[in-house]
């Protein structure tokens, strides 16, 4: 496998278990305003700690390259985040939500 597609498949992995601590975080009782500020706040959070991860993982890339350990994997990283943070939300508060 591909150095970039390591990075790839980790950042999307980050954005599962940030996701899924995001759901579990956030109780019924926040406001919107607060619950988006809590899930950016994990986030930025799980994308610094995946960016640290994913240079290690591509330490021996070219420097030219080595922006695209920053930006590869963005898109599944955000789309997965919220996937799951909404599946997991709902699953912890379904009887809540039905009333």
């Amino acid at each position: 496998m591909d150095v970039f597609d390591r990075v790839y498949y980790m950042r999307a992995l980050a954005g599962v278990a940030a996701g899924i601590i995001a759901g579990l975080v956030i109780p019924m009782e926040f406001d919107q305003n607060t619950s988006v500020g809590v899930v950016l706040l994990i986030a930025i959070v799980a994308y610094i700690v995946s960016f640290g991860i994913g240079k290690g993982i591509a330490k021996n890339v070219p420097r030219d390259k080595r922006r695209k350990v920053a930006t590869d994997g963005i898109i599944p990283f955000i789309f997965l985040l919220f996937t799951f943070m909404i599946i997991v939300f709902t699953a912890l508060h379904q009887s809540i939500l039905i009333k």
